[in-house]
């Protein structure tokens, strides 16, 4: 390994600018910092250790902070859902159907493609300036929702409240990752991901309260005040390393190609999932070309970050353990399954059950009621004991059985079955909300956890996006294997509506038939849901195998505040050049 020239007496001022890193290197390593600590022992030069930033907070400035960062994720992850009751009557107004979908995806699409451009932007600014960008383009993106004059306006609108949206999601746990050590902080991943299930669950019954009783502008408007009062509890109270970069090095140093690459390809694959299907067929050259196009431009882009990126905003050494794959791997195959609860039963509610889409919300409270109070609870739990592990593993133990008790539903109302079947399956899939990510970094350093709490969470978003489409898949052709004896019983014309792609968007039609036709159909939905939860079954027996590969470490209690800047990102960049020197020789 090459030897250090940096100064250890060397000061570095608030204004080092990258061209001063690269030239004086004066980001030591971390065995070089130990040196320079010994040396400083041995010198009688001993600085006082600075104190774990928990023990210089109160207990009320910890509540104001995770409530502020709470109601941020809360006003995020609600608006992935609050329109979702709201749509139809947006589509009327503006008199656009083809802007149905749109609606939904320009939100998904800005959330999802800029998740690693906010976490690298937070490692060159700092935590908290940027937390505080995201929540002020938020802010600025639902306001022009609410004001929207037209379906153009309003997707463009719903895209950058989208942007906005995705650094709310990904930043909270950054911050919580630099405000507390690693076994204090799985408590408040756990209040975190109960604070997402909760939106989700109560986005369309607000959505359709806001729809039926003011106006449906007041899904965005709702976020005005809320997120205003975020922006002002973290501007005074949430206190991180601030690095004072200059605008013009951070700028610089921030991985523009990589960026680009990654935004395009995520939003070229991402709009094939959504569009596929639904607006084109799935062999249209639309939808091809979009799947093909993003799937080479994301592995350009994985190639560029591998090869040529100076600060990769995704880096590679990422998955060269075991702990981090599996991790991100669960990501993936829980948010696969949850999905399946939180989108897919409410179709059971609406076609087999005949509620109606508000009522079908109320319907879901039991699954998510359980999971958002088992997420927190999951963990308490890992703070106290220290275990994750175990926390993980029994959690996909009773999503199996859970999830597997839902092939069982009958085609028609049985209560005790709805409300046990989906406690249990919350119960399961409560504790992995955010339990694989203490999993994760415990086999990081402190320096990358924004790099890999950002691919954490697009993990998710990926497996969220493919569950979707993978149970549509497998609903549309149970449909239509069952057209046969759906002519037969009700004749071609709602034999047609039911069918395969238009089974879903039909549900509608199914809750207000009645007598034998209704029965008819109503068992034809149910069979094709029946097929598609034996695959999301099979999936939550995938993510225990995956589970088994997380490896327990001690948590420790204490913690130092990981200092963001130039300096920390040049400095992963020497221990990498280091480490290829000593690989080479």
């Amino acid at each position: 390994m090459a030897a250090s020239t940096s100064n250890p007496n060397q000061r570095i001022s608030s204004e080092t600018t990258l061209d001063d890193i690269e030239r004086d290197g004066v980001a030591p390593s971390s065995s070089n910092a130990v040196a320079v600590a010994v040396a400083d022992a041995e010198a009688g030069n001993v600085p006082t250790a600075a104190p774990a930033p928990e023990a210089g907070r109160t207990k009320l400035e910890t509540f104001l902070i995770m409530f502020a960062l709470g109601l941020a994720l809360f006003l995020a992850a609600l608006d992935v859902t609050i329109i979702t009751t709201a749509v139809p009557t947006i589509s009327n107004e503006f008199k656009s159907s083809q802007g149905y979908i749109w609606i939904g995806s320009a939100y998904l699409l800005g959330n999802a493609s800029f998740l690693p451009t906010w976490t690298k932007l937070s490692d060159i600014f700092g935590r908290k300036p940027i937390i505080l960008t995201a929540a002020v383009t938020f802010w600025i993106g639902s306001l022009l929702c609410a004001v929207s004059n037209g379906m153009a306006m309003l997707i463009a609108s719903r895209a950058i409240q989208g942007v906005g949206g995705g650094g709310l999601v990904v930043l909270p746990n950054i911050a919580i990752s630099d405000l507390f050590s690693i076994r204090n902080r799985g408590m408040y991943f756990g209040i975190l991901g109960m604070v997402w299930a909760l939106a989700s669950a109560v986005g369309p019954i607000l959505g359709g309260v806001f729809t039926s009783q003011v106006n449906w502008r007041w899904c965005f408007y709702i976020n005005l005040p809320l997120s205003a009062v975020a922006i002002v509890i973290l501007i005074f109270v949430l206190k991180l390393h601030n690095p004072r970069t200059p605008m013009k090095e951070g700028l610089l140093a921030l991985d523009w190609p990589g960026s680009l690459l990654m935004i395009g390809g995520t939003i070229m694959w991402l709009l094939g999932i959504e569009l596929g299907g639904v607006s084109f067929p799935w062999n249209s050259a639309t939808i091809i070309c979009l799947l093909i196009f993003g799937v080479v431009t994301t592995g350009i882009f994985l190639v560029y970050e591998w090869k040529v990126a100076k600060f990769p905003i995704l880096p590679p050494y990422l998955f060269h353990k075991q702990n981090s794959n599996a991790a991100f791997g669960l990501a993936f195959t829980h948010a696969f399954v949850f999905m399946s609860g939180s989108y897919w039963l409410p179709l059971y509610f609406q076609g087999v059950l005949g509620a109606s889409s508000l009522l079908s919300g109320v319907y879901l409270l039991p699954f998510v009621l359980s999971l958002s109070f088992i997420s927190a609870a999951a963990g308490i739990i890992i703070k106290k004991t220290g275990r994750y592990k175990i926390v993980i593993v029994s959690g996909f133990v009773v999503t199996v059985i859970g999830f597997g008790l839902l092939i069982n539903l009958e085609p028609r109302a049985n209560w005790v079955k709805i409300i046990i079947f989906q406690i249990i399956a919350g119960i399961g899939i409560g504790p992995n909300f955010q339990a694989p990510l203490i999993a994760l970094q415990t086999n990081i350093e402190p320096r990358d956890i924004g790099a890999a709490t950002s691919t954490f969470s697009l993990i998710r978003q990926l497996g969220t996006s493919v569950s979707v489409v993978i149970g549509g898949v497998i609903f549309n052709n149970e449909m239509e294997r069952q057209y046969p004896k759906l002519e037969q019983e009700l004749g071609p014309d709602l034999a047609n509506l039911l069918s395969g792609s238009n089974a879903a968007g039909n549900v509608q039609v199914v809750g207000e038939m009645g007598g034998h036709e209704g029965q008819v159909a109503k068992t034809a939905y149910w069979k094709s849901l029946q097929t598609m939860y034996i695959v999301y079954t099979c999936f939550a027996g995938l993510a225990l195998i995956i589970s088994l590969m997380i490896k327990q470490v001690n948590l420790s209690k204490e913690h130092q505040e990981h200092k963001t800047g130039l300096m920390s990102l040049k400095g992963r960049k020497d221990e990498k050049n280091d480490n290829e020197k000593a690989t080479d020789n």
